[in-house]
């Protein structure tokens, strides 16, 4: 689910190294800048062409760079806004547990999102991270075309809620907020998957079952990964002494501190749902299986008598009981008929049937 990058052994701390040719996607700008009562959005070419470092004009400047195919614009964009080298070799090596990380007068964040590809509505993971400044913050992905940040652009667009009212710190928690809040509507649409599941398993449990099942197990085996992490994100930006992160959007991450814990309850609840399925799955197995060993108990216990007097009477001795008599088969087949009758009321009288 989650693309994982690493630097080779041996390698120097903070060193830049580039991706596969094909591997990412050639980096989009945008720039979003607004305060109480404007709004402008902007569409950069360039690192070149993103505003000045250090601007003090009262606006809040998001700057989204996202795709990582050119590590020489992500090296132009840390030397610009004096981004720490160890945080950009994080960005580039992705698959990094979520953190907060201070260097000097900013703030490293990384998250983990995910979120339905709406092509083919499977789960992609993917990294965020982030720059918090004075007044700026700077968010860059992987990839260029989904994110799950739409509905905070159309709240800053329209000046919904604080968004517009507050700082660039409360902007970071904004984000954060729709990265964690996305896993609600996952972790029902699995809860709805494992009810069905486990209805599918009571009537008639199949292969295809458990390999649903360890679907579902793995899912939230990357469901957990992402957000238990994100969880202690959220606090340690609660306890930060930096000024980066004012009072009010304290109270704003302790909401969102609720969230990440109510999703790992979920996530926790699932995936104990999920061992019982698996307990289920088994349960249902053994008792089909018993149900047949019985069903061919109950058959091997009518033919053994059957078989037995089939066999004495197919050993033609010439003095033999009712070996001549004309009517001798027929009666052989009554008296086995009678016998098979008997051991099915002896075995319904039993409960054995």
């Amino acid at each position: 689910m989650f693309k994982t990058r690493y630097a080779l052994p041996g390698t120097a701390p903070a060193t830049l190294t580039g991706i596969e040719p094909g591997e990412g996607a050639p980096p989009q700008l945008r720039v979003v800048e607004y305060s109480r009562d404007t709004y402008e959005e902007l569409k950069p070419k360039s690192v070149a062409e993103l505003p000045a470092p250090g601007l003090d004009d009262g606006k809040v400047r998001w700057i989204e760079f996202n795709g990582l195919g050119d590590i020489d614009a992500l090296r132009e964009l840390g030397e610009k806004y004096g981004l720490h080298p160890l945080a950009l070799e994080d960005i580039v090596h992705t698959g990094q547990r979520p953190k907060a990380e201070a260097y000097d007068d900013q703030l490293f964040i990384v998250a983990q999102m995910i979120y339905r590809d709406p092509v083919d509505d499977r789960l992609v993971g993917e990294q965020v991270s982030m720059f918090l400044l004075p007044g700026l913050l700077i968010t860059i992905q992987e990839d260029p075309d989904c994110d799950v940040f739409d509905p905070i652009r159309e709240r800053a667009r329209v000046g919904r809620g604080y968004i517009r009212k507050l700082g660039a710190d409360y902007l970071a928690y904004a984000l954060l907020d729709a990265i964690i809040d996305h896993g609600f509507p996952i972790l029902e649409c699995i809860g709805e998957g494992l009810e069905d599941l486990e209805d599918e398993m009571l009537a008639k449990p199949t292969k295809t079952c458990i390999a649903k099942l360890h679907d579902y197990r793995r899912t939230l085996v990357h469901l957990r990964r992402a957000i238990w992490p994100e969880r202690d994100l959220v606090n340690n930006l609660l306890h930060d002494e930096s000024t980066l992160i004012g009072k009010e959007t304290k109270i704003f991450l302790r909401d969102a501190y609720d969230h990440a814990v109510r999703v790992m309850d979920l996530v926790e609840s699932y995936r104990d749902l999920t061992a019982s399925l698996l307990e289920l799955y088994l349960s249902a197995v053994s008792q089909r299986t018993n149900e047949i060993m019985r069903v061919l108990t109950v058959m091997s216990g009518i033919f053994i008598p059957l078989t037995f007097v089939a066999g004495v009477y197919g050993m033609n001795f010439e003095n033999m009981p009712e070996l001549k008599q004309p009517a001798g088969y027929f009666a052989c087949l009554g008296v086995m008929l009678i016998i098979a009758l008997g051991e099915l009321w002896f075995f319904k009288r039993k409960g054995w049937l």
